[in-house]
């Protein structure tokens, strides 16, 4: 979809319809940007940019703050209408999806006939526009659908990968961030197609085994197959502050509440995950990660203790930008064998359930950990 949330609350809203348009944070804080409509891109405005920085660039935009729940209930509906064009469907993030539309010719159409028909319907039900990209294999389709927005539709057919992606900057490939780029333009390589042209020796030399799956990349192949239920590969929350500081009481607090949070959602989808991994990003920006593994758990309390030990390893030299905690490893719950007499394990788990019971019922502030009673709402 194009520029989603934005798209949706423009839809919603006429008036804001040309005008710059933020979604995020409140442009006072320190959050970040979720999304920016065209107008506020030609302002040098984009996703995951601080929202001071959004606000000096594009002081006269719309600044509206995320509506969650809404933008699930139009992702449900996008979702839906793309299911009645392929039973293959993988859901990528709330607004993208991959769909396999092999073997739909007869009923459909050709691939390019089959998109047409999928962007007209989406601008019907649900007023958006969407962009797509046609192509024999994931990476080409989703490189595609990214370079004509918005409202694009790109097709790549089979025999012509090489071509279309040759003049393309080394970016565009899948997992070439700022660094790996840089290391690649070192060795002479601006485009995808003079990495093609280079052994995959020279590659997996440089670069290990990805070598060999950036030379794949660059040469237009991708075996993955659309997984229309892939399971999460891990759950996570963090959260940026108004102000940077050094308060460890605060930093713990910060990390109960978001424990909770997460293991929350691992009961309800049903997991649970024996990896936490902590997150600390200070004033400047610098950014470290610690990990611990352990018995796979959803228990609030347990993601907490993990969470506050791997804290107390990080020298807290600088202030505090960002704290966060994710749980990944994740294994179905149902896997998980109950004893013939109850332990304190499933005693907790039980006791968690109910718990989730009487929020879901009345309420997210029902029953919380007695440390997060005075903590306030953030509206970072």
């Amino acid at each position: 979809m194009d520029a989603f949330y934005a798209s949706v609350e423009e839809r919603d809203r006429p008036e804001l319809r040309g005008r710059p348009v933020i979604v995020g944070a409140d442009p006072r804080g320190r959050g970040v940007v979720s999304a920016a409509s065209y107008e506020a891109r030609r302002f040098g405005v984009d996703s995951a940019m601080p929202i001071g920085k959004a606000a000096r660039l594009c002081p006269h935009a719309a600044f509206l703050p995320v509506d969650m729940e809404k933008y699930a209930r139009v992702s449900g509906q996008i979702m839906a209408i793309l299911s009645e064009y392929s039973p293959l469907v993988e859901p990528i993030s709330v607004d993208e999806a991959f769909l396999d539309v092999m073997g739909t010719d007869r009923l459909l159409g050709p691939p390019l006939e089959v998109a047409r028909a999928i962007k007209a319907h989406l601008r019907r039900e649900v007023k958006l526009t969407a962009s797509a990209g046609v192509a024999p294999n994931k990476f080409l389709a989703k490189l595609a659908s990214d370079l004509e927005k918005p409202d694009g539709l790109v097709e790549v057919k089979p025999g012509e990968e090489m071509a279309f992606l040759k003049d393309l900057p080394i970016e565009r490939l899948w997992g070439v961030g700022r660094i790996t780029a840089e290391a690649i333009r070192r060795m002479g390589i601006e485009t995808i197609g003079q990495l093609a042209g280079l052994p995959v020796q020279v590659l997996e030399r440089r670069f290990g085994k990805s070598g060999r799956h950036l030379h794949a990349l660059a040469r237009g192949r991708d075996d993955r197959p659309v997984e229309p239920f892939t399971p999460p590969k891990s759950m996570g929350a963090e959260e940026t502050f108004s102000s940077d500081h050094r308060d460890l009481e605060r930093l713990e607090v910060t990390l109960r509440a978001q424990a909770e949070r997460v293991a929350r959602e691992l009961r309800l989808a049903g997991c649970l995950g024996k990896t936490v991994t902590l997150k600390v990003r200070f004033s400047d920006f610098r950014t470290v990660t610690r990990r611990l593994s352990g018995e796979p758990t959803q228990e609030g309390l347990e993601i907490f203790r993990r969470a506050r030990s791997l804290l107390e390893g990080v020298r807290l030299v600088d202030p505090v930008r960002l704290i966060g905690v994710s749980v990944s490893g994740l294994v179905s719950s149902d896997a998980d064998q109950l004893h013939l007499f109850p332990d304190p394990a499933v005693r907790r788990a039980r006791l968690a359930q109910a718990v989730d019971a009487l929020v879901e019922r009345f309420g997210d502030r029902t029953l919380i950990a007695a440390r997060l009673l005075m903590r306030p709402r953030q509206q970072d």
